[in-house]
């Protein structure tokens, strides 16, 4: 295709994936999804590879195409109106609450593609409200756990799938609900592609999605044939593993030949008996998001964009967990301090291009009993930039949510926002600054209730680039007739009414000296 025509394509295709996403955020149940937008949709080909994406969440999106290779696996021959679910995360997931669709496109009677979408959904069971308890050593603790399976078959929904997931849950008719909107999402999808198949014809439509690929392919071997060959590591760690335990490290070393790029987690400490063992598919999620990063933002995010890169992840480790351990901290905390690992290797590389580490956490904040479930991940600092100061309370790294309105909170759920504000002076000093974090404060309203925290950089701080200052540390606390008691950076503790949580977020760390 030449350049004009891949173009048009490109943004067609993009274009019917952020439909759904739209589709999805209006008819969702719960504020995570409708509020937050903590939900991301893609296509692939007939083949299942994918060629297009919205720009929503780099943590489900890197790891869709795992989603949809192992739900082709399990269904190779779905028909029209057949819906796969999976959350499964040693069969294509990333944490139970992450729970991915996956739909067959057909125009004519000729297969054309699959949409795909993935929302986190604020409670999936296990032993705590939101599904993410501190204290978990096992996957099974966390959640239902559904391997691919068929949910909608001929578009008739599978009763049994769709309520092992619902009756599994404290807030049935939120998932019922969210569920619900997903499979409607797909639909619109399918409905988008079959129209582009309609106006292009299937052929030509599926030499389009090839060529996009394959530009995607070429695109980041150019980028990476800009960078210095050399090899380069980095190491950093978790404060805790959760459930009680203490540290582990990642490391990293980075090798660059010519146009193609090793990733190498060997050095990486075992997975351990805690919740902060990340799969491979996040793994792989939090790679594609920094070659992305350093090698073009504007790429078309497809699957051939990481055919110029190898990930070595040793089995059993960290960053390759293998079950039964936790997981739900791995999805959304391990791949913050992945993503660090990297740009602290690459800052030797090309110093001038990366930033200081941003806050390295999302900052989960949960708080539930039998009736309803809150969820929140809670922006923080950016790291400065080689040329201009981090941004204050951002989300960064692998998320890209918005927040929940304090209206919408106290509107849905029996809790009041009391304070929600920057940090003043939480950013890292330097000739760039880093960005401020957030302190957010939150009061119980129900009777009893259950609060899990799970967080990082609470003894560790965001390190700061060419000689700027560190970012400041987050905090958490609880307050209970007056008394404040800080809290670790992953728990879970009952709480009662009147309790206020407090969450102050990492700062960012600067960038150059003064």
């Amino acid at each position: 295709m030449d350049a004009l025509g891949l173009e048009v394509v490109r943004h067609a295709l993009a274009g019917v994936a952020e439909e759904m996403g739209v589709a999805l955020r209006r008819t969702a149940h719960s504020p995570n999804i409708t509020e937050r937008a903590d939900c991301s949709c893609a296509l692939a080909t007939a083949a299942g590879e994918m060629c297009a994406q919205a720009e929503h969440i780099p943590v489900h999106l890197g790891a869709m195409p795992a989603s949809i290779e192992a739900s082709l696996a399990a269904f190779p021959s779905l028909a029209d109106g057949d819906v796969v679910m999976v959350n499964d995360p040693f069969a294509g997931g990333t944490h139970l609450n992450d729970i991915t669709l996956v739909s067959p496109v057909f125009f004519e009677g000729e297969r054309v593609g699959y949409v795909a979408n993935r929302a986190h959904h604020a409670d999936v069971g296990g032993a705590a409200p939101g599904s993410m308890p501190g204290g978990a050593t096992t996957v099974d603790e966390e959640g239902v756990r559904v391997a691919p399976t068929l949910a909608w078959r001929a578009g008739e929904p599978v009763e049994d799938v769709i309520g092992r997931v619902v009756n599994g849950s404290r807030a049935p008719a939120e998932r019922l609900g969210d569920l619900r909107a997903q499979a409607g999402a797909n639909a619109v999808g399918a409905a988008r592609m079959r129209s582009l198949a309609a106006r292009m014809g299937p052929a030509a439509l599926a030499t389009a999605m090839r060529a996009l690929i394959d530009y995607g392919e070429r695109a980041v071997r150019a980028g990476i044939a800009a960078l210095p060959d050399g090899e380069w590591s980095f190491a950093d760690r978790m404060d805790s593993a959760g459930a009680g335990r203490g540290p582990a490290s990642i490391a990293v070393r980075v090798r660059i030949e010519g146009d193609e790029l090793t990733v190498d987690f060997t050095g990486t400490d075992a997975q351990v008996e805690g919740n902060v063992n990340a799969v491979l598919p996040v793994t792989v999620s939090a790679v594609t998001f920094v070659v992305r990063a350093l090698t073009g933002p504007d790429v078309p995010p497809t699957i051939g964009s990481m055919r110029p890169v190898v990930v070595i992840a040793p089995p059993g480790s960290l960053v390759n967990a293998r079950p039964p351990v936790a997981v739900a901290a791995g999805n959304v905390e391990t791949s913050q301090r992945i993503v660090d690992v990297l740009l602290g290797a690459f800052a030797e590389a090309i110093p001038a291009r990366v930033p200081a580490a941003s806050q390295g956490t999302m900052n989960n904040l949960l708080i539930g009993n039998d009736s309803f479930a809150y969820y929140e991940t809670i922006a923080g600092g950016q790291g400065a930039r080689p040329d201009r100061d981090g941004m204050d309370g951002v989300h960064t790294g692998m998320t890209n949510t918005k927040n929940t309105p304090a209206e919408a909170i106290e509107y849905a759920y029996p809790l009041r926002v009391l304070r929600s504000e920057l940090r003043e002076g939480s950013g890292g000093a330097g000739r760039w600054r880093g960005g401020m974090g957030i302190r957010r404060e939150v009061e119980i309203l129900a009777d009893r209730a259950t609060l899990t925290l799970q967080t990082e950089r609470r003894s560790s701080r965001p390190w700061g680039l060419a000689g700027g200052a560190d970012g400041a540390a987050g905090r958490n606390a609880l307050v209970r007739g007056g008394a404040k008691r800080e809290l670790p950076d992953k728990c879970t503790v009952e709480v009662e009414k009147g309790d206020v949580v407090i969450v102050e977020t990492p700062g960012g760390g600067g960038w150059g000296r003064r």
